[in-house]
């Protein structure tokens, strides 16, 4: 496949990769500017040269999946017989110049019950570049026309009509981002029980603090010594509201600003304590 294709190809199966560019040439070079190649972690497709400059690039670019880069980089390469190369001489006699920009996974978020706060949210998400998981018990809340604001935007949905959607949780990536917000508590219980076992997987349970308080203490006398590590109530501090898609919005905002602080990124004007305090989550049932 060609360059193009492996883009579609790497974000459809939700692998990392970069998108090497050569954006400028001086003299005579392998390549023209503008040509490209995709590196992953144990692939590539095309090609932005060969030889050492195609080496360089593959190197550093697998560095930076690696790494988890989010910004970014370029790289410059003289093509003559006095550079020191690691992966032998290229003696072309110019100047190259590449951009590698990082193609990060889309996050991975995961909606367990779709009643009326699991739907609200469900279609704030789907406006967002994420792979979005749709799972229910009851196969009426999945229904496709119910469904249909939600399957319309550009989050790449997948619907579960899971009875047992402990099932879908053990399936999910590590680092995915869990909402549990059932019609059922002890179907809660349950997901909650099961997403600790995994634990590899970022939790919030929708309820309030007596629920959790109950929560918290059925999950540690199973033994599990990790369980604020699920966040309960969920949602951004000072957001009132109990109509669903207020708190369907509140959530979202949370998951935004985790989403931001793992790429790195931050918004004018947001404080640190401000920051800290979205962690600790205010909704209540």
């Amino acid at each position: 496949m060609d360059w193009l294709e492996a883009v579609g190809s790497l974000r459809e199966e939700g692998r990392p990769g970069v998108l090497a560019t050569v954006v400028s040439v001086r003299g005579h070079a392998p390549r023209e500017a503008g040509a490209k190649m995709v590196v992953a972690q144990d692939a590539t497709w095309d090609s932005v040269g060969g030889g050492n400059l195609e080496a360089e690039v593959i190197d550093r670019a697998r560095a930076m999946i690696a790494e988890g880069a989010g910004l970014p980089e370029t790289l410059a390469f003289a093509l003559n017989e006095h550079v020191a190369n690691r992966h032998g001489r290229q003696c072309c006699g110019g100047e190259v110049q590449v951009l590698l920009e990082p193609l990060n996974v889309d996050p991975v978020v995961a909606i367990f019950g779709l009643g009326h706060v699991g739907y609200e949210l469900a279609r704030i998400l789907s406006r967002l570049r994420v792979r979005l998981h749709l799972v229910d018990s009851r196969a009426g809340q999945l229904d496709p026309l119910r469904l249909a604001d939600v399957t319309a935007g550009p989050a790449a949905v997948v619907v579960h009509h899971a009875p047992a959607p402990e099932t879908v949780l053990r399936a999910l990536p590590a680092g995915a981002h869990v909402y549990v917000m059932t019609h059922d508590h002890g179907e809660d219980f349950l997901l909650c029980d099961a997403a600790l076992h995994q634990g590899d997987l970022d939790v919030g349970l929708i309820g309030s603090a007596a629920k959790w308080a109950r929560f918290r203490r059925r999950l540690l006398a199973e033994g599990h010594d990790d369980v604020d590590s699920i966040r309960c109530p969920v949602g951004l501090p000072g957001i009132a509201g109990k109509a669903p898609a207020a708190i369907a919005v509140s959530i979202a905002a949370e998951l935004l600003e985790t989403l931001d602080r793992s790429a790195g990124r931050t918004r004018p004007g947001t404080s640190r304590a401000a920051t800290e305090a979205a962690d600790a989550g205010s909704f209540k049932e």
